[in-house]
């Protein structure tokens, strides 16, 4: 495991801060102030316990239920993962390190592909985990209701061992569910939101059965906790310099993440909910896109270099360079393509992200760069973590609770009355 008491994470800041894209220096420099602020909040969380977030990295009690759960699923052929929002993205992130086949996930309630999903499983040797916070999420719940529906038409008289139930220790329709068909129940803490909930049970335990290093997971989120709580000011932690960034720059609209990586991909889900569930709130707030390069510099670069401009570029990258399949020297120059000759495709990909920070810069846009040596579970671990104290504190620096979401609760109680009114 890597040294857990460092961050992976290296951040520069230099094409946001420098050029002409840089927030006026007297209200970045006003932003980091606040940002300190915000530190000494989020230590005093950390010494009082009140912040449940900050304690899970070095949680270990979870780990030996989920390990226990873990080894009780053992001879299905799938683990089909039902949640929505932030009982579902996180543990999507990690497929992306996924060591077998076992693990699907199936958020969106869509009723064709639900129904095809049910026909393809051998139901059988299907495991169901159901993941709702609350217990009372409607599209978790109309998916297991109509899973356990299709498990006793296939013949499956006992359905305990085809579910694990991941929710909270409270009365609700999903605990009642498991608990009258005998089956396993895990505790999703009552302190940590969905969006937040990634490094708990509820993303702990698809990792385990992908196959990932859940241990490894937790201590490259704790070397960037490590990392913050011990910053003496902002400047010092990426995460606070990157909320006070996003904060001092005038009119932001869009914040956009930009991995130059595949296993990335599906990362940027996960975090477009953080971020905006987290803070677009009281008219405040920047809305997150999440793209992909080096495909989306040709499919969005246009735009990003010569529109509106009121968005900040993070791009993140890995250690390609000198890596993958190599370009024959003699076909390249053959082809007079001299400057691919005995280059290696990773090589191109490293080229393109440096070009597209550079192009973004030299025309007004601000952007900050994020590097890791690869992406395995350490450092997705630490990303995960830094994106989430990053939002935490942005939440403090807007003055908008980053906890909570209104607008969803209220789109939840009007699908229950169109339901109802039928």
């Amino acid at each position: 495991m890597p040294d857990s008491g460092k961050s992976p994470i290296r951040q520069s800041l230099e094409l946001a801060v420098t050029g002409k894209g840089a927030p006026v220096p007297y209200a970045y420099q006003a932003a980091l102030a606040k940002a300190d602020t915000a530190l000494l909040w989020l230590r005093g969380q950390a010494a009082s316990k009140s912040l449940e977030l900050l304690g899970i990295p070095a949680a270990t009690a979870d780990l030996k239920a989920a390990r226990k759960a873990a080894a009780a699923i053992t001879g299905f052929k799938t683990i089909a993962v039902l949640g929505i929002g932030g009982s579902s993205l996180g543990g999507q992130a990690l497929a992306a390190l996924q060591k077998n086949n076992l693990v699907e996930f199936h958020d969106n309630p869509d009723p064709f592909s639900w129904d095809a999903a049910l026909k393809r499983f051998d139901l059988k040797k299907t495991h169901f985990i159901a993941i709702s916070k609350s217990g009372g999420t409607a599209e978790t719940l109309m998916q297991v209701l109509t899973a356990s529906e299709a498990l006793k038409k296939a013949g499956v008289k006992s359905l305990k061992k085809n579910f694990t139930v991941v929710t909270e220790p409270r009365k609700s329709p999903l605990r009642e569910f498991a608990d009258a068909i005998g089956a396993v129940r895990l505790d999703h803490p009552t302190g940590v939101g969905g969006r937040y909930s990634v490094l708990t049970m509820v993303g702990i335990l698809p990792a385990i059965l992908m196959g990932i290093d859940a241990r490894a997971l937790r201590a490259g989120a704790a070397a960037v906790l490590a990392q913050t709580l011990s910053a003496k000011s902002a400047n010092e932690s990426p995460a606070a310099n990157g909320a006070a960034l996003h904060y001092a720059l005038p009119g932001l609209a869009t914040t956009v993440l930009w991995p130059y990586v595949d296993k990335l991909a599906i990362f940027g889900g996960w975090w477009r909910q953080l971020w905006a569930e987290s803070l677009g709130k009281d008219g405040k707030g920047s809305t997150p896109v999440s793209v992909l390069g080096p495909v989306d510099q040709h499919s969005q670069l246009q735009l990003f270099r010569d529109g509106p401009g009121n968005s900040l570029f993070t791009i993140v990258s890995v250690d390609t360079k000198g890596k993958g399949a190599m370009a024959p020297r003699a076909a390249a120059k053959s082809l007079k393509l001299g400057y691919l000759a005995g280059k290696r495709l990773g090589d191109l990909v490293d080229a393109q992200a440096r070009a597209t920070a550079r192009t973004l810069f030299s025309n007004g846009r601000p952007v900050r760069t994020l590097h890791i040596a690869e992406v395995n579970a350490f450092s997705m671990g630490a990303l995960m973590m830094h994106f989430m104290l990053e939002t935490i504190l942005m939440g403090r620096l807007m003055e908008v609770d980053p906890f909570d979401q209104p607008g969803v609760e209220e789109a939840k109680v009007l699908t229950r009355q169109y339901l109802a009114e039928g």
